[in-house]
Parts: C-alpha cells; structure tokens; sequence
C-alpha cells in the first residue's frame, strides 16, 4: 500500500513557494503509482495501481495537450503546469482513489488550455476568468453530460489550489455547467435518450437469427456473449469473468426439467449468487457456453501449459520437434507463431516488433535464435498471469472467455502461443461501432439493417438497461430486479429504467376494473358501462406524472391542481406497490402524521385555542396514510397492483363558512340585533 503523506502550505511563503513545495513533496516523498515511477515521464503506466474490471489494455496518463494524448507523437504539457497536473494526479489518488482517472486528466487539460490563453502556464495564475474560459472551451468539445462532470472536477481543483495556498489571489469558484436533464422528463428529446439507452427493435429482431447463422469463430464468439446478455441484465464484465464451469443444473420442484443458472460474481460489491435463467431462455444460453467453450478450449491448454512450464515456450505436438532446434528460420518461425497461414513477411515483422535478433549465414535466408523466440514469447504473457481475475483467483485456465492474441482480430493472423482474455474492446466493434475502422459488424455480416438502412449498432450495456426497463414494466418488485442486476442498492434501479410515460399510463389503465390488479373507486365502481374497458380506461386516466408517493392521473389540460399538492388526500393519486422510494416516503407521512397528532392531543389536553381541530384533522390524515399502509403491507396484495384511495371528504368553501357562522354566539330569533347586551 503506498504511503500517504499531506501537504501541509505554509502562511509565510508566497504561491510560487508552496507549489514548488507541493510538487517536491509528490516527486520526492509520494509513492502513489508506485516507488518506481518516473516522475519526469510524460505517460505513467498505472495499470497496476488501477484495476479495471474486463479490461486488459495497459492504463496510462498522458499528460500532453488537448487533442494529443492518443497521437504517436505528443505535445506534452508546458512547464510549470506539466509538474503541477503530475502532483495533482499522484497526490489526488491517494487521498481520493479512483478508477475514472479520465475525467481528472480532462479537467486539468481543459485550465492548461485557459491559461495558455492568457499567456501562461503558471498554475498560480489560475483565477475566475480562467476558469470560466476553461468550462466554456469544454461546452465547445465534448458532450453535456462529460462537460458538467469535468466541469465538477474544475471545482475540485479550484478549491485544492485555494486551500493550500497555491493561487496568487484565492478564489472560491462554482462549476456554472447546469446538471443534464435526467431520463425521468418527457418530451421528444427525453424519448430519444431513453431510446438510446435500449437495443434498437431492428437490433432485438436480428440478434436471434444471427445467432443461428454465423459460423467466422470470432462472429460466433460475439453472437454467443449477446445472447448470455439477453437472458439476464449482466455488466460485460461480470461475463467475461465467468469460469468455465459456470453452469449449475438443479432440480426443478413439482417438474421433470432441470433449472439451469450461472454462477455470477458481481462487479460492483454485490455478493456471488446463481442466475437462474428463465426456461424459455435456458437452451439459448447453454448453446451459447457451449460454443464458446468450444472456440476457447485451446486457448486453456495453452495457459495449463504455461502454468505447468513457466520458462518454456509453448509447441503443438506437430512442432515439438523444434525444441532441440538452435536456430530457426522464417518458415519455422511462423509454424510456431501462427495458428494460420501468413505471408512470408510477416514472421520477419514479429522479429522486429519483439526485438528478436536475426542472423543471416552466407545465403540470404535469415535464422533466428529458439531460445530468443522463446524470451520474446514469455515476454508477451498477460500481466498477472496465471491468475486472470484477482478478485476471485481465477486462473486463465480456468476462465471461460480467453482467447489465443489476435483471435478476433480483424486483419491480423491468430497467434497460437500467446493467450489474452477476452474484454469489451474485442466485442464492441462487431456489434457496429467498428466500421470506422473496416471491421464488420455480425449484423452486417448477415445482412441485417435498421428500417431506414443505416447500419445496426449495439453496446454491451444496452441490454443491460433493456432487461431492466422489461422487468419494471412487468412489475418485478424492486428488491428481485436489484438482485437480478447484482446491485446491493435498490435506488440504483432508476437509471436503467427507461419505461416511458405513455407506458406506464397503459399500465394504470389495464388495472382500471380489475379488482385483483386495483384498489380503489376505479376497481370498485360501477361495471355496467356501454364502452370497453379499454375506451372507459383512456376516458378516466388520459395522462400520468410521477409525484413523491405514487402517480398522479389528473388531467390538467381541463383544470389546474384543485389540492395544491396535498397528494395523500387526492382521489387522483394513484400508489403501485413494490416501489421502494415512494412507500418509503408514505410511511415517513406516517411517523409525520403520527408525530403531529400527538402533539396536537396534548396541546388539546393543555386547553390550547383550535387543537381540538388540529386533532381532528391529523387523526382524520393518519387514518388514510394508515389505510394505504395497511394495503401496500398487505402479503394478499400482488406487486404491480394499482392503488387508489377514494377522495377525502373535505368540506368546499360555503360548508367551512356555514360551519364558522355556527360556531358565532347565538342570535334571538326574528331579531337580527346581536344578543349582546349594550353597555352605555
């Protein structure tokens, strides 16, 4: 673990005096991303330090320039900015771990930009109008959403630069960005988020006959990990850390068939279970495990061999021989190397690009040493091998999804004696999002496009978020759906719900007659109408919107809100049961209502002015929260059920006055004159 030390400025020395401090303090003292690193280096291997779950590309921190970090060629950072971003980064870690370094390294790349526009790179310059300019060059770059979050990071080390005394003249400075609008508004633009959230139609029509029509082993590989996605809401990464025996059958109760799951860990700090998967689901993700064990079991061989023989290179029976090989040629080289035919150059290439030394004796035929091949091939191991997936221990030749390198490449042969594991960046470009690139989708492959004959494209996570939008639109109750997920909060289920409102309205007015499925005046009211329920359910509920305790189906197109927002005595507020956040606020209007009753009972006792009425009308609001609570409470009550409560009964405006003009002292009858009697 690396050793945290704070940086502590000193009141007497200027901001030029405390940055030099601070960074001789990060260069010197620090060992955040560990006691080797180069601090002069402008890219940082932190991939150790850095554990990304389903990813095996090496993480770096480019500190170059806006729009050169992912160049061959670079333009670092200017001086003194460059130490500064290398101080903040190592020292933020280990004061504030985390794994979406990222957003960090934008945030300092978009000041840099802005203090080089006023001439500078001197982080002490930093001031308001930098930082504004700073905000303002990030809404011309990138995304809302990347803008705002980055934007948060501008705070942070606003406030870091003020509080340790690193500014000229301290500043205390607000990200301006306003929050993206969430997923939960209506409109036209909220309906396209929401639908790029979810497999396009197109996509959920294809995927099934793709499934049963490629044969290309890296399409059947691919086509394989979207149907294991589409019969349970899993992360990318939580599948390809599957093992290989992953499947557990278990006798089914009361039925002749097998239930059929995988076993899971989650990515996210949820504990391991078994998914089970639906019947109607089972055979597909059998099928699926079974070809990619199939397309995968050399590859385990592969990793046993390496297990068992650490400083030995990997041969097929049919190349053993070379073993007692000295040298080799270019021909040899590539029986060893490559699992597929190649062009006579490209043993060479391997040669050069693994620094492997070539001999050429009399002739122009060129050799190579075994015993260097041997080192160049050891060399290119996966880090951390044998063990793939430190959380767990799994070893790769255990784990379901490795792969020989270059295995679902699309141009380069497959090597047969090196392993990798399979991650996101080997599925996503053949779901559609490698086109750029000359790498055919599985769609495109099949011949499979959108309505309007624009190319298919699918993430990984989308049927994640499909799965989920399926579940809470059939009335899964949140605490199943959570753990369907992996997830050990239940308040996470709202982002992945993407059900739109003109769904939900249908689903409130299915319920609208039916008593098993609603509670209320439309369950209970008069059945004998001339029009279909269907007509009758669109006639009592043509609009919903969300309110703290449930839905509200008033239509304000014909009136405003009569109840000023007193919801819980609305005859238009309608509760689903099995949404967690909304009974919870339910039964705090419960404890509320409870509290202040009481209260008004005792200043009742205490012979206080109107408590009477005050208990009259909290014993009156606890009695309805109480009822609803009773329903909702209710094991009979299935989840998803509809519940309405009929109308308080609240007197209108000429019933409170005639009850006030009973109330006044009383008048001789036939004589308006008060019964007052009048002094002198």
């Amino acid at each position: 673990m690396a050793d945290l030390v704070t940086f502590v400025p000193q009141a007497d020395r200027d901001a030029q005096a405390n940055l030099a401090a601070f960074i001789d303090l990060c260069r010197m003292r620090l060992t955040v991303f560990g006691q080797s690193l180069d601090f002069e280096a402008d890219s940082w291997d932190v991939s150790d330090t850095i554990k990304r779950a389903g990813k095996s590309k090496a993480l770096r921190l480019v500190f170059g320039h806006v729009g050169t970090g992912k160049k061959p060629v670079r333009v670092p950072m200017r001086e003194p900015f460059r130490s500064f971003a290398k101080s903040y980064m190592r020292y933020q870690h280990g004061v504030s771990p985390t794994r979406n370094v990222s957003t960090r390294m934008a945030a300092l790349r978009a000041l840099e930009v802005a203090l080089l526009e006023i001439g500078t790179a001197d982080p002490t310059h930093v001031n308001s109008h930098v930082l504004n300019r700073a905000v303002q060059r990030l809404g011309e770059r990138v995304a809302a959403t990347s803008a705002y979050a980055i934007g948060g990071q501008l705070e942070k080390i606003s406030n870091f630069l003020c509080d340790n005394r690193l500014v000229a003249i301290p500043t205390r400075w607000r990200n301006p960005l306003k929050r993206p609008i969430g997923l939960n508004r209506i409109g036209k633009e909220a309906d396209e988020r929401r639908a790029s959230r979810i497999p396009s139609n197109a996509a959920l029509d294809a995927l099934p006959n793709v499934f049963r029509m490629v044969t290309a082993p890296a399409d059947v590989l691919v086509s394989s990990v979207t149907a294991i996605l589409c019969s349970a809401p899993d992360r990318i990464s939580e599948l390809l850390a599957l093992p290989l025996n992953c499947e557990v059958r278990q006798k089914r109760e009361g039925s002749d068939e097998d239930a059929y799951g995988l076993r899971w860990w989650p990515a996210k700090g949820a504990a391991p279970t078994v998914k089970w998967i639906i019947p109607s689901m089972a055979g597909v993700v059998e099928q699926a495990v079974s070809k990619v064990s199939r397309l995968t079991d050399e590859a385990r061989n592969v990793a046993r061999w390496y297990e068992e023989n650490p400083t030995q290179l990997y041969l097929t029976e049919d190349a053993e021989h070379y073993r007692a090989n000295e040298w080799l040629s270019m021909e040899d080289v590539a029986e060893i190397i490559f699992a597929d035919q190649v062009g006579r150059g490209v043993p060479r290439q391997w040669c050069d690009s693994n620094h492997v030394r070539k001999y050429q004796f009399g002739g122009k035929k060129t050799y190579v040493r075994f015993a260097d091949v041997e080192v160049a091939v050891l060399r290119r191991l996966p880090r951390g091998f044998p063990i793939v997936d430190a959380k767990t221990g799994l070893k790769y030749s255990d784990a379901l999804f490795v792969i020989q390198r270059n295995a679902l490449h699309a141009s380069r042969a497959r090597i047969r004696c090196i392993i990798e594991r399979m991650t996101d960046s080997h599925i996503h470009p053949r779901l559609g999002y490698g086109s750029i690139g000359g790498i055919q989708s599985i769609f495109d492959r099949c011949g499979f496009y959108e309505p309007d004959g624009s190319p298919i494209r699918v993430t990984t996570h989308q049927f994640r978020h499909y799965l989920n939008t399926l579940a809470q639109a059939g009335g899964l109750s949140q605490l199943d759906i959570a753990k369907w997920s992996g997830r050990k909060d239940v308040r996470q289920n709202r982002y992945y719900d993407h059900e739109t409102p003109t769904a939900i309205v249908a689903r409130i007015r299915t319920a609208v007659g039916d008593d098993t499925r609603m509670f209320g005046p439309l369950a209970t009211g008069h059945r004998a109408a001339l029009i279909s329920r269907d007509e009758f359910a669109r006639l009592k509920v043509p609009t919903a919107h969300t309110t703290d305790f449930g839905y509200c189906i008033h239509d304000y197109v014909m009136s405003p809100c009569q109840m000023h927002r007193d919801c819980l005595n609305c005859g238009e507020q309608v509760c689903v049961k099995g949404e967690p956040e909304k009974e919870r606020r339910v039964r705090e209007a419960h404890a509320e209502a409870t509290r202040l009753l009481a209260m008004a009972e005792q200043a009742d006792a205490d012979g206080e002015l109107g408590a009477y009425e005050w208990a009259q009308h909290h014993g009156a609001q606890l009695a309805r929260i109480t009822a609803l609570l009773d329903i909702l409470d209710d094991p009979a009550v299935p989840q998803g059920a509809v519940i309405q409560l009929t109308p308080a009964d609240i007197p209108s405006r000429l019933e409170q006055a005639a009850q006030a003009r009973a109330l006044l002292p009383s008048r001789v009858e036939g004589d308006s004159a008060s019964t007052f009697e009048e002094v002198a």
